[in-house]
């Protein structure tokens, strides 16, 4: 692997991680709004930025309250989503509609949440996934544009290669 691949994932991990944590309370439960899950959109410019968004989720969730459940269905929903997120973009070119697959493709299979939510805390699962959706919703749909125009500005195309 290229040190410049490692260092950029390590500093997406690292990202990732830190915004995690400084809003931890609204990440973990019922009514999530992780603003870190901004950086899955990172995938549509490259999909080797994958590497580092599934590293930092991994990291950020062995603090999560909800310990091994969340390790296992966090991961697993990120691993999952942006693998077929990835498949997709094979087929896509356009980076706005990339981006709005994105958003979709994230804010449906938040059911795999709503699923480790219902085994561990016994929430309603339908209830559950409308509510994880939405945060997860509101915060992609916030956050397309602005990586759209950061990548203006700092090309992430070019910036794992």
């Amino acid at each position: 692997m290229k040190i410049k691949f490692l260092a950029a994932s390590g500093i997406i991990a690292a990202l990732y991680i830190a915004v995690t944590m400084l809003v931890a309370p609204f990440g973990f439960t019922e009514v999530q709004f992780r603003v870190s899950e901004i950086f899955n959109h990172l995938v549509a410019f490259n999909p080797r930025f994958a590497v580092g968004i599934i590293i930092g989720v991994f990291i950020s969730n062995i603090f999560s309250p909800l310990g091994i459940y969340d390790l296992v269905f966090g991961v697993g929903h990120s691993i999952i989503t942006l693998g077929l997120f990835i498949l997709i973009c094979k087929f896509v070119k356009n980076i706005w509609a990339r981006l709005i697959i994105n958003t979709l493709l994230f804010t449906c299979t938040m059911f795999i949440i709503a699923f480790e939510l219902n085994l561990a805390l016994e929430l309603p699962f339908f209830w559950t996934w409308l509510t994880v959706a939405a945060g997860e919703f509101v915060v992609l749909a916030v956050g397309a544009p602005i990586m759209y125009i950061l990548n203006k500005r700092l090309h992430f195309k070019e910036m794992i290669e």
